[in-house]
């Protein structure tokens, strides 16, 4: 049931948030570290300058003597009103080097999107959020690399290039720098930008900067007070943005450009970054909107996010943007886009499911960019279209061909119960899997006496949200959410499924282990993810790997996905793996019925994804997800989800470049726990255990 008055209170959070004071002139809510700064006879007494600038002499003049006339008293200067402009205007200009959002608003003009005026540049929210990133790079002395993931008309683009040309203006001379749109028009649209914010920009050191031609070339600009050459160009034409000595790139759109044989975004790309020294100061930016899965910039934003790359990454999502957003006047909208006359209230009880989700994972989603995303929703055809234009997620915005297997706002309903482990670490055992072929006698040590040890350093670096360290934390680790539970004995408790890795290449899918614990089943509850391993080492291995996290669980049910295995079984004539294991590991899910094995069939071991199946797989977690069936730990399970498709050919599997390991086990797994016979204990109950913490998700 909607909670109507939590709603309205957390919309209600989120506007004062959104409203907080933005000053660029004072200084006042404003990016970065500030300091305050008193100066009583100053045009604003009151400024918040950026932590840096406190270095500067002047700054630590005007705190000792906390007024401009005080300053000239002591060192015995006439402060008449020519010294007095003087004074201020060397402040202001030696603020321009620490404080981006003060140069801005004194030095540049844009034109309005609505009125076509030219206004001073004050950065909004999303631009805010951008410069954040640029400047975190630039004041830690390492070079700029940003790669810029887009809802559409918010400036980002707009900021980029200002940004950029800050530097050569204020920071550095002969600092070349190149700028690369996907279409003609845009390119001019940028030139033109260019050129009236210099032309607009009021004399700097006393100097009035100018945009002027370089050599007679049309695309390539200069600004000569500072010896910085400005080259814009397109995709379409190469040989236009091609530079020897370029110091700064911003690759615009960049995932339209063109892609032939002979012109493609690498190349054009590796032409003019391949100058670019690894400097503090240099840059390169490569932003567009999304063009699908698979293309070049989806490939490098994928990079970006594993920490695969030297760039950071940001997503500006579409509710951040000011304009996107609807207020109330004694009427909503329908989702048919028609008004009806109504309350908040009314519009909160019309939410669907997405909208619902979207507030609540979305914490600077309001009421009014919804109430306005219904508008919008109305006029587009479809809502996949709004999705790829109107992103909540970097998910939506690279959506491509294909029908989505699952329902995205089912799936984001999930995230909820995601956390961080309370533990990751490894299973250690009399003997290490590693030796199961080469010392057959030491096998039955594999499974005896397991510990858990636990990696602090690993968890901490878990925690610290650190995406470089990703692989460091996934790989052959077991995460622990909940550990063994020994207080009772449960039949039918523990359920460990094990898909496979598919070959050794770093492109294949990871092998993967998942432990569900379905003892909140007895009580109408549901099963959860309790433990997860992922890690790329040799099947033969894994297998016992698997075993042992099935041990190490009370002895559950290990589910095996089978189909690697049998393959492979067909070409190697050694000992068949499940032979071996199941000599030694007695709780195997087998797929032949029990009234067969009694009746002498020899089991069959392992669950087979086949045509049939694999849908049946499928069905279930759909209602899962619907019915939220279980309790999910890991946000990548559900990413893989989101991501999971029906094919043109009608077969399902990861978008192309996706991978679906994790969902495998959740997909089966699901199954399984709904297949087998309730959990019973075979004792009595601590109290405790018969009904579910606070604090823990309910059912």
């Amino acid at each position: 049931m909607i909670d109507i008055d939590s709603i309205l209170e957390q919309n209600a959070q989120r506007h004062k948030e959104i409203n907080k004071p933005y000053d660029p002139v004072t200084g006042e809510g404003c990016q970065g570290e500030r300091v305050c700064l008193t100066i009583k006879d100053a045009p604003s007494p009151l400024l918040r300058i950026p932590e840096p600038m406190m270095e500067e002499e002047v700054y630590q003049l005007l705190i000792k003597h906390g007024s401009i006339a005080k300053l000239f008293k002591a060192n015995n200067e006439e402060l008449t009103e020519d010294a007095y402009f003087d004074f201020w205007v060397g402040f202001c200009e030696l603020r321009y080097k620490y404080d981006f959002e003060y140069f801005a608003i004194s030095c540049i003009t844009i034109r309005h999107k609505l009125t076509g005026k030219d206004v001073p540049f004050k950065l909004n929210r999303g631009q805010r959020r951008l410069l954040d990133r640029l400047e975190k790079m630039r004041l830690a002395g390492v070079p700029i690399r940003l790669i810029l993931l887009k809802a559409r008309q918010w400036g980002g683009s707009t900021l980029v290039q200002l940004y950029m040309k800050w530097i050569q203006i204020i920071h550095k001379r002969n600092w070349n720098s190149v700028i690369c749109a996907h279409l003609q028009d845009a390119s001019k649209n940028i030139r033109a930008m260019l050129v009236r914010s210099l032309d607009n920009m009021i004399p700097i050191n006393g100097i009035k900067h100018c945009l002027k031609p370089f050599q007679g070339t049309q695309n390539i600009k200069e600004i000569p007070e500072r010896g910085c050459l400005v080259t814009v160009g397109t995709a379409e034409d190469p040989n236009s943005v091609r530079s020897q000595d370029a110091k700064m790139a911003h690759f615009s759109e960049i995932a339209y450009f063109p892609n032939t044989e002979n012109n493609n975004p690498e190349s054009l790309e590796a032409s003019i970054i391949s100058s670019i020294p690894a400097e503090p100061y240099t840059m390169i930016v490569r932003e567009s909107t999304a063009n699908g899965i698979g293309d070049h910039f989806n490939a490098e934003w994928e990079k970006a996010k594993k920490g695969e790359s030297v760039y950071d990454y940001l997503f500006v999502e579409w509710y951040m943007i000011d304009m996107y957003s609807k207020p109330f006047n004694g009427n909503y909208l329908q989702h048919n886009g028609k008004l009806k006359k109504g309350t908040i209230e009314d519009f909160i009880s019309s939410m669907n499911k997405y909208e619902i989700n979207l507030f609540t994972n979305h914490k600077g989603c309001t009421l009014e960019n919804i109430n306005w995303r219904r508008s919008m929703r109305a006029q587009l055809p479809s809502e996949t279209k709004m999705r790829q234009e109107y992103p909540s997620d970097d998910i939506e915005a690279f959506q491509d061909s294909g029908t989505p297997a699952f329902r995205a706002e089912d799936i984001e309903t999930m995230r909820k119960d995601c956390k961080l482990p309370a533990a990751i670490g490894t299973l250690s055992s009399s003997c290490s899997p590693n030796l199961a072929k080469l010392k057959p006698k030491r096998r039955k040590e594999i499974l005896s006496d397991l510990k858990f040890i636990a990696d602090e350093q690993v968890l901490e670096d878990l925690s610290s949200g650190d995406s470089k360290l990703k692989e460091l934390r996934e790989r052959d680790k077991l995460r622990i959410w909940e550990y063994p539970d020994t207080d009772i004995n449960v039949s039918n408790r523990y359920v460990v499924v094990f898909d496979p890795q598919k070959g050794l290449s770093e492109k294949a899918d990871w092998g993967v282990i998942v432990v569900y614990d379905r003892y909140w089943m007895m009580h109408k509850g549901k099963p959860e993810i309790v433990a997860e391993w992922r890690g790329r080492i040799d099947k033969d291995i894994a297998l016992w790997v698997a075993a042992q996290i099935a041990t190490f669980y009370c002895n559950a049910l290990l589910v095996v996905e089978s189909n690697t295995y049998e393959s492979e079984s067909k070409y190697d004539n050694s000992e068949f793996i499940f032979d071996t294991i199941s000599n030694y590991y007695k709780n195997l899910y087998s797929r032949t019925p029990a009234d067969k094995i009694k009746e002498g069939e020899p089991a069959v071991y392992g669950w087979h994804t086949n045509k049939s199946t694999k849908p049946l797989v499928i069905e279930n977690y759909v209602a899962e997800l619907r019915e939220e069936g279980y309790i999910e730990r890991n946000e990548e399970a559900l990413n893989e989800a989101r991501v999971y498709e029906q094919k043109k050919n009608k077969s399902f599997g990861a978008k192309e470049g996706k991978h679906d390991d994790i969902l495998m086990t959740r997909m089966i797994g699901c199954y399984i726990c709904r297949d087998l016979p309730l959990p019973k204990a075979t004792g009595d109950e601590p109290k405790h255990k018969t009904k579910k913490p606070v604090g823990v998700s309910s059912f």
